[in-house]
This record gives C-alpha cells, sequence and structure tokens, in this order.
C-alpha cells in the first residue's frame, strides 16, 4: 500500500471577543494606541468615548456623565494622570468602574500609586482578546468598589483564578 498521507489542515478557531453594550471612556494620549483600543471595543460592541488628555476627559464627563460605565486611562499622561483623574471623577461619576493601563515598569507604576493601591490594571502592550477581555471582567464584577476606594485587582500579568 503505497498511500500519499497530505497533513490535516491546522485549525484555526479564533475565540470571539466578549461583547457588550456598555459606554466606555477611553483616555490615552498616544493616538495609535487609542485608535486600536477604540476600534477593538467597538467592534466588541461597546460605545467609546475618545479623550486625549485628562482634561479633555473631565469635559466629556460633563457632556455624558449618566452615561459613563467604565473609564479606561493610561497612568502616565502629560497634564494629568489617570491617578489624578480617577480622583476628579470620583465625586462626579461615583461607582463608574476604572481600568488603568500602562507600558511602564513596575517602579514607574508605583511612584504614580497604581501597583500599591491595588487598582484593576492591563499592561501595554495588550491584544484585543486581553483588552476586551479585562472590559468585560471589570464591568461584570459585582464585588467592585467605587472610584474613591479600593476595588478588586484584575492585572493582566497574573493569570485569574
Amino acid at each position: 500500500v503505497n498511500e500519499q498521507i497530505s497533513p490535516t489542515p491546522e485549525k484555526t478557531t479564533e475565540t470571539p471577543l466578549p461583547k457588550g453594550t456598555e459606554t466606555i471612556l477611553l483616555v490615552e494620549d498616544e493616538p495609535m494606541v487609542r485608535d486600536i483600543a477604540r476600534k477593538s471595543l467597538e467592534m466588541s460592541g461597546y460605545r467609546v468615548l475618545e479623550a486625549a488628555n485628562g482634561r479633555e476627559a473631565l469635559d466629556i464627563v460633563e457632556r455624558e456623565q449618566d452615561a459613563i460605565d467604565l473609564v479606561l486611562t493610561d497612568v502616565i499622561m502629560p497634564q494629568m494622570g489617570g491617578r489624578e483623574l480617577a480622583a476628579k471623577l470620583s465625586s462626579r461619576l461615583p461607582g463608574t468602574k476604572i481600568l488603568y493601563m500602562s507600558g511602564y515598569t513596575d517602579d514607574a507604576l508605583m511612584h504614580h500609586g497604581v501597583l500599591q493601591t491595588n487598582f484593576a490594571f492591563l499592561e501595554k502592550p495588550f491584544t484585543p482578546e486581553t483588552l476586551n477581555g479585562k472590559v468585560r471582567d471589570l464591568l461584570d464584577q459585582k464585588d467592585y468598589l467605587p472610584l474613591a476606594s479600593t476595588p478588586k485587582v484584575l492585572d493582566s500579568r497574573q493569570p485569574s483564578a
């Protein structure tokens, strides 16, 4: 028997991105990162409001105050970093969930008070799957504490339990 066995094509199963309909305020000073994050979130059904810095984010909040379900913000930005923005938003958006993101080292993040306070965190660079997964996890989290408090950790660098 002289049969030729043809290789079986590998099946690539793409995991669908988590879906949502909530409104996300995306605050990122790097246009390329902001664009990629926005497209990824919009492809999953989220309504995305974009701000290039903390001041723009505060202006958006004044217009959209009741509609924002989650704030996705870079930690280190010119003029106003993510922690300062969160502090300003805590009275305007009580109970709104916040997800910090950064590509900086742990030392830089500790200096900005993110790691030591155990805020929800997403490390850059990230994939659309990681971004959408963390956003969905945080939105679905029932025991989340408001912005003024210390929420449970959702660190993309550690496997979830």
